[in-house]
Parts: C-alpha cells; structure tokens; sequence
C-alpha cells in the first residue's frame, strides 16, 4: 500500500515539475521575443496574456502598454527633433539662397545680358536657385501647419466620405456608427487621403476602415520591406521616382499635433498587406 502511495506521490510531483518546466519556458520564450521586438526597435509587441497566472498575466498586460507608449513617444520625440533640424536648415537655405536668386534675376533683366555668352549661365543659375527654394518651400509645410481645431469626428460618414474620393477602390468599412475619435478633421482627412494615396500608388485596390478604439487603416498593395518600413517616417525619404517624401512624416506631424498617434503595424491585419494605425496617444 505505501508503494502505491508512494508512487502516486512521484507522479504527482513529476507532473507538477513538468508543469513547471513547461511554464518556465514559456517565459523565456516571451522575454526572448520581447528582447528581440526591443533590438529591433519594435515596441509594438503585444504578447498574449492566455495561460499565465494572474500575477504574470498582469505583468504581461504592463509590459503589452509599456512598448506601445515607448513607441508612441519615441515618434513625437522624432517629429519634434526633425521639426528643429527643419527650421533650422530652411532658415540657413533660404538665407543663402534669396540673394543668389535676387542678383542673378536682376542680370537676366539686363540689357548688357540679354543675347550674351553670359545669359545661358546666368539662367542656369537663377533657375537652380529657384528648384532650390521651392524644394526649402517643402520642409517649410513640415513646420508650418496652423493650429489644430480639435472636435468630436463622428468616423462612420467621415471614412465614407474620403471613400467617395476613391470610387475605383474597393472600400471595406468597419466602423460602428457612434465611433468618434477627438481630432481635426480637416487635418485628420488630409492624413487618411496621403494614407489612401500612397497605397494606391503601391498597387492596391481594397482599401480597409476598421475601429476598436483605434483607427486601421489596411490595404492590399504591396508590402512595406523592413528596411524601407524603418525609414518611412523620415522625412524626404522615398522609394518613388517622382516622390517627395513628405506625405508620411507630415501625416504623423499633424497628428502628434492633436494628441494622435500614426504607427505601421508590424503585422498587417489578416487579408492585407499593409496596416497604419491611428490612435489616442492619452
């Protein structure tokens, strides 16, 4: 009888340490994943919760908010730092460029000038300098945006109305007719047609508008590298022939100006190969 016992007792405890074991690695293998999101600068991570106990599922659920309002303030510190680099470098470009502009005009306009060996590059010159403050003029709306007038956005007719814009896209709208979300509309609308226009541009055809406290917003174009999704934020920085690279970084300077936020989410929603995010940063 105490064999028996005995050894039930073992494979009780053999049991409970396997348990343990497994529990264990599980973890691991969650910080081991987190470490890898923080190497890599994602902090969007969003473990699951299912399994652990109540004191770990609370610390996951922490951890969970912690990444994503590291990532939210890692954004604005970049927009703000760009928006100082900004200032400063059209402030210095204009100022070198204005007189440049100004003397070479005034020779064009000379008779001693006109029909001259010296006019060709005279132009050339005056035309450079001109490409040059109208590229400085483009950092300038980097800066420049007026002050937002912020209201309650009710974002059922607000998304289908951007939808009419677009008529040869397929648009999926999931969005509950009392969702609003506190922002400038006109500046919010500006933001979600560059978000429409860039996905176009990349090949899509289906465009997505879901709501769950926050703003998807999904297409099926092609996907975004992870070497270019890095960089999408930085202003200037294109992968378009013709592109400014000022549609993205202008997006999420106008929404950090409302108290917004503009992610790319590491994974696409289900069905697509692109996902921004627009949410509340309070």
């Amino acid at each position: 009888m105490l064999v028996y016992i005995a050894l039930a007792l073992a494979l009780v405890f053999a049991l409970l340490a396997a348990a343990v074991y497994r529990h264990q690695r599980l973890l691991r293998d969650r910080a081991l994943l987190m470490r890898e999101g923080i190497r890599h600068r994602d902090f969007m991570f969003r473990l699951p919760t299912r399994g652990l106990l109540f004191g770990e599922r609370a610390l996951q659920q922490t951890l969970n908010d912690m990444g994503q309002e590291i990532e939210k303030l890692i954004a604005r510190n970049e927009v703000e730092a760009w928006q100082r680099l900004t200032r400063v470098l059209t402030h210095e470009i204009m100022n070198a460029t204005a007189p440049i502009q100004a003397v070479s005009q005034a020779y064009l306009q000379s008779p001693q000038i006109k029909g001259s060996p010296y006019e060709e590059g005279i132009r050339a010159i005056y035309d450079t300098s001109r490409g040059l403050a109208a590229f400085v003029e483009s950092y300038r709306k980097l800066t420049c945006f007026q002050e937002p007038q912020l209201g309650d956005v009710s974002l059922l007719p607000f998304c289908q109305s951007v939808a009419a814009l677009y008529p040869h896209l397929a648009w999926h709208v999931e969005v509950p007719p009392d969702a609003t979300l506190r922002a400038d509309a006109a500046m919010l609308r500006q933001v979600l047609i560059n978000l429409v226009k860039n996905a176009a541009e990349a090949g899509a055809a289906t465009i997505d508008l879901r709501w769950d406290g926050r703003l998807y917003v999904s297409n099926d174009g092609h996907a975004i590298p992870d070497d270019v999704a890095r960089e999408i934020f930085v202003p200037f920085f294109t992968t378009k022939a013709a592109g400014s690279g000022i549609g993205l970084s202008m997006s999420r300077q106008m929404l950090v100006r409302q108290g917004l936020s503009l992610m790319l989410r590491e994974r696409p929603l289900s069905g697509y190969n692109v996902t921004f995010v627009i949410e509340s940063e309070t």
